[in-house]
């Protein structure tokens, strides 16, 4: 099986489906943006970190896997068995947050990005998790997105301002309170 097909050369792209959509679509731009996110994810999992959390980071990629293919079909036309995301892949990322969050200070102040670069990598994640969110609920006031997609990135994102901090900590990284000018 050859990776081109020519198909897209014009501009379209087919949904699962077959609907053909113009590649700048709501949907394209979803999963689209989902899928530079799991990217993200992976060179944070690609980093010099506890194992524990390239475990946690290959599920998610799991799970984004799963909420791209939801993205990507066509919610009046395909009839494909797709997979589906559940509440405890939620309650997986609160879990984790509940974990790491018992281990961190409390936070008293917004935190500037950086420290580190596997730190920064995480936040950088976390901005486009938080894209692929507002893309989607645009994508939900036009066309049906399940309800669980959005919750799940939302928890992501925080899940990933989370693992920002615990990484930091665990690298001995400083965070850096915001201190705004007044």
């Amino acid at each position: 099986m050859k990776i081109y097909t020519k198909n897209g050369d014009k501009g379209t792209t087919s949904l699962i489906g077959g609907t053909r959509v113009p590649k700048h679509s709501l949907r394209i731009e979803s999963y689209g943006t989902v899928d530079e996110l799991n990217s993200y994810i992976g060179l944070i999992r690609d980093q010099e970190i506890d194992s524990i959390y390239k475990l946690q980071l290959l599920e998610i990629q799991d799970r984004l896997f799963t909420i791209g293919s939801s993205l990507a079909a066509d919610p009046e036309k395909s009839k494909m068995k797709l997979p589906d995301l559940i509440d405890s892949d939620v309650q997986f990322l609160e879990d984790k947050m509940d974990e790491m969050d018992e281990q961190l200070p409390e936070l008293k102040f917004f935190i500037l990005p950086g420290g580190n670069t596997t730190v920064s990598y995480c936040h950088l994640a976390r901005c486009v998790c938080r894209r692929a969110e507002r893309i989607t609920t645009n994508l939900d006031e036009h066309e049906f997105v399940a309800p669980i997609v959005m919750q799940y990135l939302n928890r992501l994102s925080d899940y990933l301002f989370v693992l920002g901090r615990k990484i930091a900590q665990d690298l001995g990284a400083d965070e850096q309170a915001w201190r705004p000018r007044i």
